[in-house]
């Protein structure tokens, strides 16, 4: 019996997973070109989690002098105290959190 008890125990841990939870923001932004996208900002992770276009992505926080930027590939998320802005290549977006 107590074979399958610890087996058991141990896939239990897995579906309820750590505790506590770790605390998390979610922001929407609406841009003026319409696109729309959320942002996720974990306690003690340095990346900002994107869901963009049906995709998840996770941002690392790069240098900036002012405010925060957090950069992947083409994409570049910067946000200030005024403006927050989403570049994507050559496209650049001007947002607002809601």
């Amino acid at each position: 019996m107590r074979r399958h008890f610890i087996p058991w125990l141990g896939a239990v841990g897995l579906v309820i997973g750590p505790s506590p939870a770790l605390a998390q923001s979610f922001l929407t932004y609406h841009c003026g070109d319409g696109l729309e996208f959320v942002v996720a900002f974990v306690e003690g992770d340095r990346s900002a989690h994107v869901q963009l276009d049906g995709k998840a992505m996770s941002l690392p926080r790069r240098f900036s002098p002012s405010g925060s930027r957090y950069t992947k590939g083409d994409v570049t998320l910067r946000i200030t105290k005024t403006m927050t802005t989403l570049r994507r290549g050559k496209r650049l977006s001007e947002c607002t959190a809601t």
